[in-house]
């Protein structure tokens, strides 16, 4: 199976110069918790409920104010939708993430893949306990 035939392909993004309020309601309007920012066409970084929390609320910065690309992760973990679930499932184990933004040949975000999809799989159950056992055990 590949990662195309899993991932989610309904894929919201937000625009690094958005307000952080601004991507909070689009993720509860969607019932998500991760948005990948874009600038322009351009991937630039992940924005998480978490990121939202920590980030900018915890530092009491005010969300009305306060741009997307001050509170987003820059690092994004990517992986090609033709590319086997097995790698989907090595990379986010490697890189202790739980999500991968999924690129299509032009290297365009059209989708993104959770430890959750893999869950639902057949047979794959148990890999992505495996995976998730790995982000849960302190480095």
């Amino acid at each position: 199976m590949r990662i195309s035939d899993l991932m989610t392909k309904s894929l919201e993004t937000i625009e690094a110069d958005a307000s952080l309020r601004t991507a909070a309601e689009r993720m509860r309007s969607y019932g998500i918790g991760a948005l990948p920012v874009m600038d322009g066409e351009q991937l630039v970084g992940m924005l998480t409920d978490r990121d939202i929390t920590v980030r900018a609320t915890a530092a009491g910065k005010d969300p009305n104010l306060t741009l997307v690309r001050e509170a987003m992760t820059h690092a994004v973990i990517t992986c090609d939708a033709e590319a086997p679930l097995s790698e989907a499932e090595h990379l986010m184990e490697e890189k202790a993430v739980r999500r991968l933004v999924v690129l299509d040949g032009y290297k365009k975000p059209v989708g993104l893949i959770s430890l959750d999809d893999l869950a639902m799989v057949p047979g794959e159950a148990r890999h992505a306990g495996e995976v998730l056992k790995e982000l849960n055990t302190p480095q």
